[in-house]
């Protein structure tokens, strides 16, 4: 029986964080699965290993890594990383993010933005972001679990996860 309400123990003065996020792995060569993707050959792979990133969607069932790849590539890259939700987050939130990473990116720090769920942002959404990705103020990777050949503007450069 667990007890949410429990203050004692070895870890109490740690906050309670879900199990999938104390297991995240801190490497990228400890993501399991996506070898066509994270090895050597792979895009990914070569976008960490030349500490260079390009603009990419993220296209996979649930849980088959694609937070954890973006979080990933912002630490190897020493990019600021900056995550919303296209359920929960709007336009105002998306200029506020713009707005510091154009200041980032005048002091030559680069931004990569993950958005979750990018498929819910509408086409016109979608074009008012692409004017940053295009001139290098936030590198772009978008998290989907719908077809983004259907879902989203075809500017964006697309990687499959399976």
């Amino acid at each position: 029986m667990t007890d949410l309400n429990y203050k004692g123990g070895l870890f109490s003065n740690q906050a309670y964080r879900p199990l999938a996020d104390r297991l995240r792995p801190k490497l990228l060569s400890d993501v399991v699965g996506q070898d066509h993707l994270l090895g050597s050959d792979g895009l990914i792979g070569q976008m960490a290993e030349n500490n260079r990133l390009i603009s990419i969607i993220l296209w996979g069932p649930p849980g088959c890594g694609k937070t954890t790849i973006a979080r990933l590539l912002a630490s190897i890259c020493d990019y600021e990383y900056v995550s919303l939700s296209a359920v929960f987050s709007g336009v105002s939130e998306l200029r506020k993010i713009f707005e510091q990473a154009s200041k980032l990116h005048q002091d030559g720090k680069g931004t990569l933005l993950f958005i979750d769920e990018i498929h819910r942002f509408n086409k016109a959404q979608q074009d008012g972001f692409l004017p940053y990705v295009e001139n290098g103020v936030v590198t772009l990777v978008g998290a989907t679990t719908e077809n983004p050949s259907f879902e989203l503007n075809a500017a964006y450069y697309l990687v499959a996860m399976y």
